[in-house]
């Protein structure tokens, strides 16, 4: 049984009622069956069921622009034809469904060159894993192998993962669980211009954040690190952009205090920023290691890392495996996400769509009080909420009103932060000057709601 659904720009969506359960039966065997930390979005939360392109569908055939793509995961865009056309030929071939790295498989090794090619200069290993989480494990676990030592050093307000260590290195306590491990780890001041710890402005900036770093190190070790690891725009924390001289001047600390530098890729990677494949390239970073996951897949669970050989190197006659990490499937579609973005020229628009959203979103400061900050690098864009410019309070609340706005009228967005009151907004790369167009015209009438 299946019935038709014609949406705003006229398309017609076919949904199956066969197998589908409501959302109040959904909702029923999430309340009693999974953990309480598996929070929803929305006092009436919707259930997606299709996707194509940059618009998903409920259960009713409503159809809602995704301009949070998917939790930053969806860079070509939902559903993408030759992704479906490589997975169905793969399944009517017969092909694995399931092999490790202990026999060979070309899908693995086509994704490590086209990766390679991409990295910066003088990376030149790669490994493959499920999750941004597991990247980010490996890179710490290789950079302590390699230097012989085991301090890591992260930023407050970052966010690598939901695994042990990577939590370990969280920034920000409504991540962190009482029990949670955090040794040979210490932190150092985010570079977050908009609430500066060092209360400077960018006149009388001069890189103090960067500099804390090093006395960091100089208090809080015992002068050697193994790493220091940072994303080149701080996701979770808030879409924290920090100015262009701040890497420089931090990459050379790291290195002369003996570490390695981790350039958290999984939300900035895949081409999301424009330019480059990897902002870390884009920004000229001197990093020892990349990671990535997210839309590095387009959605597939697949994370990958980057390092330099001399990083590689140490770890023989060590056992590292991972299950599924390089699986055909995953590893197909990573490839096949990475030559979508170069064939349709993802990245220049990416960054093109990327400064008229942003632009976009400062003309609306002009408009409304509540927003205080519009940041971030390319398709990866932070509107950060206050209750009151000069003191700068979090307005929260309001975030969440605006998104319950936005989803009303067909919009998805995300939110972020430490308090909770960054708007998040990431879609597709395939996004589109129309469709940036209704992203602000949807925002700009649900805050007049809210004023």
């Amino acid at each position: 049984m299946t019935n038709q659904k014609k949406s705003k720009n006229g398309k017609v969506t076919t949904l199956s009622k066969e197998k589908s359960s409501s959302s109040k039966e959904i909702l029923e065997v999430r309340k009693k069956h999974f953990l309480p930390t598996a929070t929803l979005y929305y006092k009436e939360p919707i259930q997606l069921t299709k996707a194509k392109g940059n618009y998903v569908y409920d259960e009713n055939g409503n159809e809602f622009l995704d301009a949070i793509g998917g939790i930053v995961c969806n860079s070509a865009g939902h559903n993408h034809p030759k992704i479906q056309e490589a997975l169905i030929e793969m399944i009517k071939n017969d092909e694995i469904q399931h092999t490790t790295t202990l026999y060979l498989n070309h899908h693995i090794t086509d994704l490590a060159k086209k990766i390679i090619s991409e990295a910066p200069n003088g990376i030149d290993r790669c490994s493959f894993t499920n999750s941004g989480s597991e990247a980010n494990e490996l890179a710490f676990m290789a950079a302590r192998h390699a230097t012989g030592e085991t301090m890591i050093v992260n930023l407050k307000h970052g966010y690598h993962g939901g695994t042990s260590g990577a939590l370990a290195s969280c920034g920000q306590h409504t991540w962190k669980f009482r029990a949670q491990p955090t040794a040979s780890v210490t932190s150092a001041a985010a570079p977050y211009c908009y609430r500066c710890p060092f209360n400077k402005t960018p006149e009388n900036c001069h890189l103090e954040c960067a500099k804390d770093v090093e006395t960091t190190i100089q208090t809080s070790t015992h002068g050697k690190i193994a790493a220091f690891i940072a994303e080149p725009v701080m996701g979770i924390g808030g879409v924290i952009a920090p100015p262009n001289e701040y890497f420089p001047e931090v990459t050379k600390i790291v290195h002369n205090y003996g570490g390695k530098y981790i350039s958290d890729e999984v939300q900035t990677g895949a081409g999301r920023c424009g330019k480059n494949f990897l902002l870390t390239k884009t920004l000229k970073i001197d990093a020892d290691i990349v990671t990535m996951a997210k839309g590095f897949g387009n959605g597939a669970a697949i994370g990958g890392i980057l390092m330099k050989t001399e990083i590689a190197e140490p770890l023989k006659g060590k056992l590292y495996f991972n299950t599924f990490g390089g699986d055909p499937y995953q590893t197909m579609q990573a490839l096949k996400t990475m030559e979508i973005i170069e064939e349709e020229n993802m990245l220049e628009n990416a960054f093109e769509m990327g400064n008229l959203l942003k632009q976009g979103l400062t003309n609306l400061m002009k408009k409304y009080e509540l927003i205080g900050d519009i940041r971030g690098r390319g398709l990866l864009i932070g509107m950060e909420l206050v209750k009151n410019r000069k003191t700068k309070e979090p307005a929260a609340q309001e975030c969440v009103e605006l998104m319950e706005l936005c989803k009303d009228k067909g919009l998805l967005i995300g939110k972020g932060g430490l308090f909770g009151n960054t708007i998040r907004i990431a879609p597709a790369l395939t996004i589109n000057k129309k469709q940036i167009e209704s992203i602000i015209e949807i925002i700009d009438k649900s805050l007049s709601m809210l004023s």
